[in-house]
């Protein structure tokens, strides 16, 4: 449950910026600190009986309550203290949490088959306890053709690298109407571009070391969920795993969501100027953003996000032209991930999993200058061109 915090019974009325730079602050104390410093503690006093507050290090922590609190009021602004968020070690340690917890042996999940490369890995580990794994693409809401009987429906929108967007109101109420449950990846979108638990969802997972935190220093996950008995069942997988991000990593995620806001419109402007810059290019095609009004997913994604993205993909000739065009960048570093200030893009196929051609790009738009970036990324295309492609 989220505390009321400085920002009064008017939160769910004010802006994104507003609230991003508020979110989850306990209510002010004179010579306290705005935002209280981590706190490093394995156990806490509990003398008598043991219960409420915090008593051991795996179970909670002030810092980490009020990150929680934070990201609570950014998923669901208007009924905040209906839903309760838990924070991990990694996104995958969330997506771990979800997945284990709800289903047992003899269950089906139905999974996008172009999703994060992970994925795959985690569909091995499924069907060896005995869960029946079923995929289907993000694009044209195909996973409805392989709901029945399911017990959980994952959804990834937009696809990681893909892109592609699915309806997730429309999902999750054929997902309910089945009886099952709906969890949405939100990685890429952010609470402030898509709120999955306002569209239907039961639970909203991300990586909070994406563009949540933005500046590529610290790995964290969380779950966001309405229902309590659902939450207790992730939280408690939380405590037997153990996969809690540290006091120091919480405390640096809740300072970084104070910018999120500006990180975000700059990020997602950005992305949109290299998006609309690429379309003039011969040599790149299969480009995609959810943002342009031609792209695929564009009728979908306008519908339910309110922010695109800082993530393009496009495809260049060949691997050679990729990675001489990677190279050839300036402003835009060669790594894996997403959503930082820096900008970066890779060849995604390098890593293999990802049904993508080996000129694959996915570039992730940082906060630069908008002319200089758009600017790089030309010069880098025409000084990678070369007979060989």
């Amino acid at each position: 449950m989220t505390e009321s915090g400085p920002m009064g019974d008017g939160a769910a009325r004010i802006g994104d910026g507003t609230r991003a730079v508020r979110a989850g602050l306990p209510e002010p104390v004179k010579h306290e600190p705005t935002l209280p410093g981590p706190v490093f503690a394995a156990h806490f006093h509990l003398p008598g009986d043991p219960t409420g507050g915090y008593a051991y290090g795996r179970d909670d922590n002030p810092t980490w309550t009020h990150l929680e609190h934070a990201i609570g009021e950014l998923e669901a602004p208007d009924s905040a203290a209906d839903v309760e968020t838990l924070v991990f070690g990694s996104g995958m340690a969330a997506i771990s949490a979800v997945l284990f917890s709800q289903l047992r042996a003899g269950d089906a999940v139905v999974l996008p088959d172009d999703g994060y490369q992970v994925l795959p890995l985690v569909r091995e580990q499924l069907t060896a306890y005995g869960i029946e794994v079923r995929t289907a693409p993000t694009g044209g809401d195909a996973q409805l053709d392989v709901l029945d009987g399911a017990k959980l429906l994952w959804i990834e929108t937009p696809s990681n690298p893909g892109l592609d967007v699915c309806d997730v109101r429309r999902l999750a109420d054929a997902a309910h109407a089945r009886g099952a449950l709906v969890a949405v990846d939100n990685t890429l979108a952010t609470p402030l571009g898509q709120r999955p638990l306002e569209l239907g969802a039961d639970f909203a997972v991300a990586s909070g070391t994406k563009m949540l935190t933005g500046h590529g220093d610290i790995l964290l996950g969380y779950v966001a969920c309405r229902d309590a008995e659902l939450t207790a069942s992730v939280r408690n997988w939380r405590k037997i795993v153990g996969a809690i991000p540290g006091p120091m990593e919480a405390w640096l995620a809740h300072r970084s969501l104070a910018t999120l806001q500006l990180r975000a419109d700059r990020q997602n402007a950005n992305a949109l100027a290299l998006a609309k810059a690429l379309r003039d290019r011969a040599e790149v095609s299969g480009l995609r953003y959810p943002g342009l009004p031609d792209d695929p997913s564009y009728k979908i994604a306008a519908q339910q996000m309110r922010r695109f993205g800082c993530v393009v993909s496009f495809t260049l000739p060949t691997r050679a032209r990729a990675e001489r065009f990677l190279e050839a960048l300036r402003l835009v570093d060669d790594a894996t991930s997403f959503g930082g200030v820096r900008s970066t893009a890779e060849r995604r196929r390098r890593w293999g999993g990802d049904a993508v051609s080996e000129g694959f790009i996915r570039f992730s738009a940082g906060a630069e200058d908008p002319a200089d970036l758009v600017a790089d990324v030309l010069r880098a295309l025409d000084e990678s061109a070369g007979t060989a492609d």
